[in-house]
Protein backbone atom coordinates (compact mmCIF):
# COMPACT_ATOMS: atom_id res chain seq x y z
CA UNK A 1 0.00 0.00 0.00
CA UNK A 2 0.81 3.14 -0.93
CA UNK A 3 0.54 6.44 1.10
CA UNK A 4 -1.92 9.41 -0.14
CA UNK A 5 -3.04 6.79 -3.06
CA UNK A 6 -6.37 5.41 -2.56
CA UNK A 7 -6.82 1.43 -1.47
CA UNK A 8 -8.86 0.96 -4.47
CA UNK A 9 -6.17 1.80 -6.72
CA UNK A 10 -4.82 -1.19 -7.85
CA UNK A 11 -0.97 -2.02 -8.88
CA UNK A 12 -2.42 -2.45 -12.73
CA UNK A 13 -5.12 0.76 -12.64
CA UNK A 14 -1.84 3.01 -11.13
CA UNK A 15 0.72 1.68 -14.18
CA UNK A 16 -1.95 2.30 -16.60
CA UNK A 17 -2.91 5.90 -15.19
CA UNK A 18 0.45 6.50 -15.25
CA UNK A 19 1.45 5.38 -18.49
CA UNK A 20 -1.37 7.65 -20.24
CA UNK A 21 -0.93 10.26 -22.13
CA UNK A 22 -2.67 13.73 -22.59
CA UNK A 23 -6.01 13.04 -24.87
CA UNK A 24 -5.70 9.12 -23.69
CA UNK A 25 -8.71 7.93 -22.75
CA UNK A 26 -9.77 5.49 -19.77
CA UNK A 27 -12.96 3.87 -20.24
CA UNK A 28 -14.86 2.93 -16.45
CA UNK A 29 -16.86 0.44 -17.31
CA UNK A 30 -20.32 -1.11 -15.56
CA UNK A 31 -20.56 -4.34 -14.61
CA UNK A 32 -22.65 -5.13 -18.17
CA UNK A 33 -20.45 -3.62 -20.74
CA UNK A 34 -18.83 -5.70 -22.74
CA UNK A 35 -15.32 -4.79 -22.14
CA UNK A 36 -13.43 -7.27 -23.59
CA UNK A 37 -15.09 -7.42 -26.88
CA UNK A 38 -13.93 -3.92 -27.48
CA UNK A 39 -10.85 -3.34 -26.23
CA UNK A 40 -7.58 -5.71 -24.99
CA UNK A 41 -6.60 -3.99 -21.83
CA UNK A 42 -8.94 -5.07 -19.45
CA UNK A 43 -8.31 -3.91 -15.61
CA UNK A 44 -10.68 -5.91 -13.16
CA UNK A 45 -12.23 -3.78 -10.04
CA UNK A 46 -15.23 -6.03 -9.34
CA UNK A 47 -17.06 -5.04 -6.71
CA UNK A 48 -15.96 -1.40 -6.88
CA UNK A 49 -18.52 1.65 -7.76
CA UNK A 50 -17.86 4.04 -10.28
CA UNK A 51 -18.19 6.82 -7.62
CA UNK A 52 -15.95 5.04 -5.46
CA UNK A 53 -13.33 4.81 -8.54
CA UNK A 54 -14.21 8.36 -9.60
CA UNK A 55 -12.98 9.91 -5.97
CA UNK A 56 -9.76 7.51 -5.99
CA UNK A 57 -8.74 8.07 -9.44
CA UNK A 58 -9.47 12.00 -9.86
CA UNK A 59 -6.68 13.54 -7.44
CA UNK A 60 -4.17 11.39 -9.47
CA UNK A 61 -5.53 12.07 -12.89
CA UNK A 62 -5.77 15.64 -14.84
CA UNK A 63 -8.98 16.08 -16.84
CA UNK A 64 -8.11 17.36 -20.14
CA UNK A 65 -8.78 21.22 -20.26
CA UNK A 66 -8.66 21.56 -24.15
CA UNK A 67 -11.22 19.91 -25.34
CA UNK A 68 -15.65 20.89 -24.33
CA UNK A 69 -15.95 17.43 -23.02
CA UNK A 70 -13.54 15.46 -21.30
CA UNK A 71 -16.49 13.41 -19.76
CA UNK A 72 -18.68 11.35 -21.59
CA UNK A 73 -21.35 9.00 -20.99
CA UNK A 74 -23.65 6.60 -22.79
CA UNK A 75 -26.71 8.11 -24.47
CA UNK A 76 -30.43 5.89 -23.47
CA UNK A 77 -31.01 3.83 -26.47
CA UNK A 78 -34.81 4.57 -27.86
CA UNK A 79 -37.25 3.66 -25.51
CA UNK A 80 -35.37 3.90 -22.40
CA UNK A 81 -34.54 6.62 -19.39
CA UNK A 82 -31.71 7.20 -17.77
CA UNK A 83 -31.94 8.00 -13.90
CA UNK A 84 -30.66 11.59 -13.35
CA UNK A 85 -29.21 10.27 -10.08
CA UNK A 86 -26.40 7.86 -11.46
CA UNK A 87 -24.96 11.16 -13.41
CA UNK A 88 -25.42 13.01 -10.27
CA UNK A 89 -23.42 10.82 -8.17
CA UNK A 90 -20.78 10.41 -10.74
CA UNK A 91 -20.54 14.46 -10.38
CA UNK A 92 -20.78 14.69 -7.17
CA UNK A 93 -17.31 12.74 -6.77
CA UNK A 94 -15.84 14.26 -10.10
CA UNK A 95 -16.57 17.82 -8.05
CA UNK A 96 -14.25 17.03 -5.43
CA UNK A 97 -11.24 17.28 -7.49
CA UNK A 98 -12.35 19.00 -10.19
CA UNK A 99 -15.15 22.11 -9.48
CA UNK A 100 -15.19 24.01 -12.74
CA UNK A 101 -15.71 20.85 -14.98
CA UNK A 102 -18.02 21.33 -18.21
CA UNK A 103 -21.07 18.77 -18.28
CA UNK A 104 -21.00 15.21 -19.18
CA UNK A 105 -21.45 14.39 -22.95
CA UNK A 106 -23.87 12.34 -23.88
CA UNK A 107 -22.95 10.15 -26.71
CA UNK A 108 -24.92 7.44 -28.62
CA UNK A 109 -24.24 4.26 -27.78
CA UNK A 110 -22.26 2.48 -30.41
CA UNK A 111 -20.91 6.19 -30.79
CA UNK A 112 -19.80 5.01 -27.05
CA UNK A 113 -18.13 1.55 -28.16
CA UNK A 114 -15.88 3.03 -31.00
CA UNK A 115 -14.67 5.15 -28.38
CA UNK A 116 -14.25 2.15 -25.86
CA UNK A 117 -12.03 0.52 -28.94
CA UNK A 118 -9.69 3.54 -28.94
CA UNK A 119 -9.51 3.90 -25.29
CA UNK A 120 -6.29 3.25 -23.74
CA UNK A 121 -7.73 0.95 -21.10
CA UNK A 122 -11.22 -0.03 -19.78
CA UNK A 123 -11.76 -0.77 -16.38
CA UNK A 124 -14.64 -3.27 -15.67
CA UNK A 125 -16.34 -2.40 -12.79
CA UNK A 126 -18.69 -3.93 -10.29
CA UNK A 127 -21.05 -1.04 -11.14
CA UNK A 128 -24.95 -2.08 -11.26
CA UNK A 129 -26.37 0.98 -12.65
CA UNK A 130 -28.16 1.38 -16.25
CA UNK A 131 -26.46 3.48 -18.71
CA UNK A 132 -23.21 3.55 -16.07
CA UNK A 133 -20.27 3.83 -18.05
CA UNK A 134 -17.76 6.89 -17.94
CA UNK A 135 -15.04 7.69 -20.30
CA UNK A 136 -12.41 10.35 -18.58
CA UNK A 137 -10.04 11.98 -21.28
CA UNK A 138 -6.45 12.81 -19.62
CA UNK A 139 -5.33 16.05 -19.81
CA UNK A 140 -1.76 17.81 -18.95
CA UNK A 141 -0.39 17.05 -15.70
CA UNK A 142 0.45 20.51 -14.17
CA UNK A 143 4.50 21.00 -13.03
CA UNK A 144 4.71 22.31 -9.78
Amino acid sequence: MLKGISPLISPELLAILARMGHGDEIVLADAHFPGETFNDRIIRADGLRIPDLLKAILPLFELDAYVPAPLIMMAAVEGDELDPAVEESYMKSILITNPDIPAIERIDRFDFYERAKNAFAVVMTGETAKYGNIILKKGVTPVE
